[in-house]
């Protein structure tokens, strides 16, 4: 949490797509932008050196980033793209010090079946896809797209593994064999909403000048709300 992007950061503004920019480029640009940002908050909060990760994940349909859904109606959009048709799945990871940074690239090709109409409104009805590149979690229990997966299904899920211990053996860290690693994303099980703290400086601002300070990361828990323009 200590690394988290701070009330001055926009952190949404690092995940915006650049014009004409392809999937691979910009999930690596993402990610590389993640880590240069937070390599900077450990120095600044003079926090003890030690690697950094970071990641990123996007989906491709062709050159066609599909990123998280916006509201439910862009996710019911998005997963009628995706249904019959082969996708790919695209995560960048880097891990890096002051001093070294190595980055890497694992992408899979995934293939759904044809979603029928309740399919696709009984799964946007849970919320799941909210807050999920390309609206949906291959990991998810009451839902299962997929018809053929090409690749590393820990990619698909966010965090490719094996990608990620060979990197850290790089720094120095070496997990033994018999090392048990689960993935677990807690959005599947559990939906929760954080309420900010109110941003120093605000108080007289009516509801709508409030509610542009709350970002999308900052309602559920992963950065701080906007600070108030100063005057």
């Amino acid at each position: 949490e200590l690394l988290l992007p701070q009330a001055h950061e926009d952190a949404e503004a690092l995940e915006s797509v650049m014009p004409h920019e392809k999937p691979r480029a910009y999930v690596q640009r993402v990610t590389a932008l993640k880590l240069e940002a937070a390599l900077q908050r450990l120095k600044r909060q003079g926090l003890e050196q030690a690697p950094v990760l970071c990641s990123d994940t996007t989906v491709a349909l062709g050159t066609t980033i599909l990123g998280k859904p916006e509201n439910a109606e862009h996710a019911k959009a998005m997963l009628r793209q995706l249904s019959g048709k082969t996708h790919r799945v695209l995560t960048a990871v880097s891990i890096g010090t002051a001093r070294k940074q190595c980055h890497a690239l694992s992408i899979s090709q995934v293939r759904f079946d044809e979603l029928t109409k309740h399919d696709i409104d009984r799964y946007v009805a849970s919320q799941e896809p909210m807050g999920k590149a390309g609206a949906y979690a291959i990991q998810h229990t009451a839902f299962h797209p997929v018809e053929r997966l090409d690749g590393c299904y820990t990619n698909v899920v966010g965090l490719p593994l094996c990608t990620v211990l060979a990197m850290l053996a790089e720094f120095g860290t070496n997990l033994p064999n018999e090392t048990e690693i689960r993935v677990h994303d807690s959005t599947a099980d559990m939906r929760y909403l954080v309420v900010p703290m109110r941003p120093a400086g605000s108080e007289g601002m009516s509801e709508q000048q409030l509610a542009a300070l709350v970002t999308r990361d900052s309602m559920i828990g992963v950065s701080l709300p906007k600070s108030p323009p100063k005057h």
